[in-house]
């Protein structure tokens, strides 16, 4: 049993959009690079405690980069510390004043977001040019439908797809124009057609990494749903290198949908995989708490390994042979439980969640160890 897409079917084959490298940090982005998975703080930057205290939540939600605001001097006099603190690569989120952009790529931003059109003039836009080369940051611009300047919202009447792409150009070519080449961009966008719709247009329009994004989304379960049509779409046509789940929730919760995105689509993998059914009355148990409890006390797995959990027979053999741990719901409170496929043992209703629990932390012990022989066996084998 695999915990990979088991299959090579060609109908799950996505073909990435080949894009250039660059680096935020240490992570790669764009090129053949996993697609990283991104969040922003919530909380005020000038209180590096605070903001370190969420960023490391965010850490073990598995986030690979993650983005602080910067709109004063207390929050870039604070960046350096977070910035020491923090195991991820920190993007530095500025608007409008160009001296923020240069402080946060002295103290250490791995990338400063801009728009390099609303910073200034030529010379401003070169100052933070300037200092990123020096300090090794990279650039992300960001157009928003939301913030479109005012000379392309009266050449186009209103945001459409084609006054982002051509505000991204022209942010780009003032890049450019400074040989500067180490930047992604996003054209975000509340609206998922408009924001779909610009994203594949700029994607045949330029070779840099694109992070995907709905803007605005909304909360937990309505952004999640927008952003996952949305993203999805362009991830499942094969672009987009990073990503950020914009919601009106807690930053982790970001980085949680996200991978649970990438995972869908068998772009990424991380932690359990999780099958389960909408339960009905053939139910041997409590299917829906029942995954709301595993989902709660498995988020500290990090191993990729697949789950299913379905109420009764009708379908729970079939997906439990599909997945590495299984379980199916069966009668007088007794339970069958699939090991690799096969069926293993039962369980009782008492005992249920926490013998889960520990069947799911044995075999992600099991598959680390595995791994951890195989890079053994290679190390000798290249020596």
């Amino acid at each position: 049993m695999t915990t990979e897409n088991p299959s090579l079917r060609p109908w799950r084959d996505i073909e990435r959009r080949k894009s250039r490298q660059i680096m935020v940090g240490d992570v790669p982005v764009g090129g053949d690079a996993p697609i990283t998975v991104q969040t922003m703080t919530n909380t005020l930057t000038s209180d590096a405690k605070a903001t370190i205290d969420q960023i490391r939540r965010c850490e073990e939600a598995g986030v690979d980069i993650i983005r602080v605001s910067c709109p004063d001097t207390d929050s870039t006099a604070a960046l350096k510390q977070i910035v020491r603190a923090s195991r991820v690569p920190i993007v530095a989120d500025i608007h409008f004043h160009y001296k923020r952009g240069v402080e946060a790529a002295e103290a250490g931003a791995a990338c400063l977001r801009i728009n390099p059109g609303n910073i200034g003039s030529a010379d401003r836009v070169k100052e933070v040019v300037d200092a990123a080369k020096a300090n090794g940051c990279a650039i992300r611009i960001g157009v928003n439908a939301g913030s479109l300047e005012r000379d392309l919202l009266e050449k186009y009447g209103e945001p459409c797809p084609e006054a982002l792409v051509e505000s991204a150009l022209d942010h780009i070519k003032l890049l450019q124009d400074h040989d500067f080449h180490e930047y992604k961009v996003a054209v975000k966008a509340s609206d998922v057609f408009l924001a779909v719709a610009a994203y594949a247009e700029l994607a045949d329009a330029v070779d840099c990494p694109l992070h995907l994004g709905i803007t605005e989304a909304g909360g937990l379960i309505g952004g999640t749903v927008k952003s996952s049509i949305g993203i999805g779409n362009l991830l499942w046509s094969g672009i987009g290198d990073t990503i950020r789940v914009s919601l009106s929730a807690e930053p982790e919760e970001e980085v949680r949908v996200g991978y649970e995105m990438l995972k869908s689509l068998g772009l990424r993998t991380r932690g359990v995989r999780v099958v389960s059914c909408p339960s009905c009355a053939r139910q041997g148990f409590d299917v829906i708490r029942t995954v709301q409890t595993l989902e709660e006390r498995l988020q500290h797995i990090n191993t990729p390994l697949s789950l299913s959990v379905l109420g009764c027979v009708v379908n729970g053999p079939g997906e439990a042979r599909e997945t590495d741990i299984g379980l199916t719901g069966g009668g007088k409170g007794k339970h069958m439980v699939y090991l690799s496929g096969v069926t293993d043992h039962h369980v009782a209703d008492d005992d249920m969640v926490d013998h889960i629990v520990k069947l799911v932390e044995a075999k992600a012990a099991e598959i680390e160890a595995g791994d951890a022989i195989s890079a053994d066996d290679a190390k000798e084998q290249a020596a």
